[in-house]
């Protein structure tokens, strides 16, 4: 078994976590020292959501630990398991280790999100359109957001950031706000300058580049 004071600390860390997530939460910490599988958890918080409780035996994820080398265990975080009771659950196992880097125990936690996957289910019956799946288009509160959305979708279409652009990519992103009808904007030549590093003499010599492509 770990050593005292760090079943002290395991036990406190699982105490705040469980009260800082709620009832949900189920925080558990196995001992993989003693090599006893039959009864690997020596403390646990919320065990009713799986019904566990201190001295009762390991999942899958123990047993693997006990039967492998314990030098090489990766940690396991946000994955999906099940409950006997049909009860879905997000997961993460993390190894306590010691000074050799040998697992010695697993601290566990277990947030019961059933609820949450059922509501998401009637949440999206909710909001489908019976089409497929679109992005949903921003509505700016003024022009000057609107330019913002303009200019941000510009360095999507680009597909990289405005440090890493060269000048093709600044065409192609001039272009796609020309199309849009960004420069209808009061002053839109001054903002799209000065976001990407352009002078005006520059914006309007790729605007008639962007313009030669499209005509060619």
């Amino acid at each position: 078994m770990p050593n005292a004071s760090t079943i002290e600390f395991l036990l406190q860390l699982a105490k705040g976590i469980a009260r800082q997530f709620g009832p949900n939460c189920e925080v558990v910490v196995h001992d993989l020292v003693s090599n006893d599988p039959d009864s690997s958890i020596v403390a646990i918080e919320n065990g009713h959501v799986t019904g566990r409780k201190v001295g009762d035996g390991p999942s899958h994820i123990v047993l693997e630990a006990l039967q492998n080398n314990r030098t090489h265990l990766e940690d396991q975080l946000a994955y999906l398991t099940r409950t006997k009771d049909g009860k879905i659950l997000k997961s993460s196992t993390l190894y306590v280790r010691n000074d050799d880097g040998e697992a010695i125990g697993i601290f566990s936690i277990n947030y019961d999100i059933t609820l949450m996957l059922a509501m998401e289910t009637q949440l999206r019956q909710f909001t489908s359109t019976g089409q497929p799946q679109q992005e949903a288009e921003p509505i700016s509160r003024n022009v000057s957001d609107l330019l913002d959305e303009l200019i941000e979708q510009s360095v999507r279409t680009v597909g990289k950031p405005v440090a890493l652009m060269n000048k093709e990519d600044k065409v192609k992103a001039i272009d796609f706000l020309n199309r849009t009808g960004a420069f209808l904007i009061t002053k839109s030549g001054d903002k799209i300058c000065k976001y990407f590093g352009i002078s005006k003499y520059t914006l309007y010599s790729y605007l008639d580049e962007a313009r030669e492509h499209t005509e060619s």
